[in-house]
């Protein structure tokens, strides 16, 4: 028959794995990508002063549309707190670009002119 615990020691084991997750979670906050790594070379793409669009990260990186768009929202607005400037121009694909100085992770959107 197995040994069961009691449920104050179930909760300690809880609270200590929390306590490790929490641990490596700060460790993450504040961490930059490797340089080597597609997160790099995407954030290197986005500070060029004519930015990038979605499909030309597709074809780098081998990800799909939704998973650029959840790094923008959590790796560059919210991990990174940059600015991701974004514009569309009639007849073209969005361009995303990250804007001079660090923000609270907004998006500022344009449109081109018609």
């Amino acid at each position: 028959m197995a040994k069961r615990t009691s449920s104050k020691e179930s909760k300690v084991k809880a609270h200590a794995r929390l306590a490790r997750k929490d641990d490596r979670a700060s460790k993450a906050v504040g961490s930059k990508p490797r340089v080597d790594s597609k997160q790099a070379e995407v954030i290197g793409m986005l500070r060029t002063p004519q930015g990038t669009t979605i499909p030309a990260i597709i074809k780098v990186t081998g990800w799909q549309r939704h998973s650029v768009r959840g790094f923008f929202a959590d790796v560059v607005r919210k991990k990174l707190s940059l600015t991701l400037e974004s514009e569309k121009k009639e007849g073209a694909d969005r361009v995303y670009r990250v804007v001079a100085g660090k923000s609270k992770g907004k998006v500022q959107v344009s449109r081109g002119a018609a």
